[in-house]
């Protein structure tokens, strides 16, 4: 068996392994939602929503979407290709790519998404970090499509958190885990570099959706 081989079936044993996790330790959390109305209006009235969220949080975050016609991009690497398909077994369309390297087709690509009616979900901050570090791709996507940028946060507390840059946190079995999330922004620019400008409000915004999730 060749080196391709062997990374493959290692990389589908532990996708197919982080979702029978997440599902089963799912099924026992709390959930609480709030500060989401904003979300069920716009999908009402059919307006995609560009989701930003900090990589620490993709996890519950993630299960709490599934299913809902969202697309999330995630990094070309080798650990985003087992996050790739850990997503798209609970039901997320995946953009391959970064909006830091190759940042040109990867933005061309999420901006057609959202043309195509899909909700987006961009971690400013991933693949690497620094944590909650706003990269502008999620920015310069609202200003391209017209649609309004929703932070989403969660938070739980009792959890684990991984000694990665990011804090990667796992809420614990039957855990209490809040949902929350900011007003829906719109990006008033009108041209990318422009857009650029508004990371820091974006920024701002993350922190209230944080908040609200702690609350």
């Amino acid at each position: 068996m060749g080196d391709d081989a062997r990374r493959e079936r290692r990389i589908a044993r532990l996708a197919a392994l982080g979702v029978w996790i997440v599902r089963v330790l799912a099924k026992t959390w709390r959930v609480r939602i709030t500060h989401d109305e904003d979300v069920r209006r716009l999908r009402q009235a059919g307006q995609p929503i560009i989701f930003t969220l900090w990589h620490g949080q993709l996890l519950p975050l993630l299960y709490r979407h599934r299913g809902e016609r969202v697309a999330i991009l995630i990094s070309e690497h080798s650990d985003g290709e087992i996050i790739a398909r850990i997503a798209e077994s609970l039901g997320y369309r995946t953009v391959r790519g970064s909006t830091s390297r190759g940042a040109a087709r990867a933005l061309l690509e999420l901006a057609r998404v959202v043309e195509e009616g899909w909700d987006l979900a961009i971690t400013p901050d991933g693949p690497r970090g620094p944590a909650k570090s706003f990269a502008p791709g999620a920015v310069i996507v609202a200003q391209r499509t017209g649609a309004p940028v929703i932070a989403a946060a969660a938070s739980a507390k009792s959890r684990w958190n991984l000694r990665s840059w990011d804090r990667f946190l796992i809420p614990r079995p039957f855990a209490a885990v809040h949902f929350a999330y900011s007003d829906a922004t719109p990006v008033l620019a009108t041209n990318a570099r422009d857009a650029a400008v508004e990371v820091e409000r974006m920024r701002e915004v993350m922190a209230i959706a944080e908040q609200r999730a702690d609350g």
